[in-house]
């Protein structure tokens, strides 16, 4: 706060940030979107750290928090499990199909029927090769038996 000596006004300095420093960039850090083990503990130590030493935590509720950081790993243990056989279960499909006539829809809205001659497991979906072109498994609408 400043007074001009002339007019006798009070003025009020606002400070402004420069443009260097720690106030110019950007945080580097990117926020975890979801809650791991990691997270959890690191709640309870801190909980555990800076609780009142005259009113210590209420060992029921330390307990239950310890459970529920147990069934929070299995769940994620279960999800990690369910996420693997989905993705087993699609490949042992698209092995099962090579050597049979699948049909597919193309790009172009058509219906193509070919013969499955191999299969990719390069990416997250298996692909199948029909007639020479490389197939999503997902976009096979229809499998026959070879003609013999």
């Amino acid at each position: 706060m400043t007074i001009d000596t002339i007019s006798g006004n009070i003025t009020t300095a606002v400070p402004t940030l420069a443009a260097s420093g720690m106030y110019s960039t950007s945080a580097n850090r990117t926020p975890k979107q979801s809650m791991d083990s990691e997270v959890f503990m690191s709640l309870l130590v801190t909980q555990l750290r800076n609780q009142d030493p005259s009113s210590p935590m209420d060992t029921n509720q330390m307990i239950s928090q310890t459970t529920q950081l147990a069934m929070m790993e299995k769940m994620t243990e279960l999800a990690t499990t369910g996420q693997e056989d989905f993705s087993l279960q699609m490949r042992i499909a698209a092995a099962a199909i090579v050597g049979k006539d699948v049909t597919y829809t193309g790009q172009d809205g058509k219906v193509i029927t070919g013969v499955a001659s191999a299969v990719s497991f390069a990416g997250p979906v298996p692909q199948v090769t029909v007639g020479g072109v490389e197939v999503s498994l997902d976009v096979i609408s229809g499998i026959t038996n070879k003609a013999a």
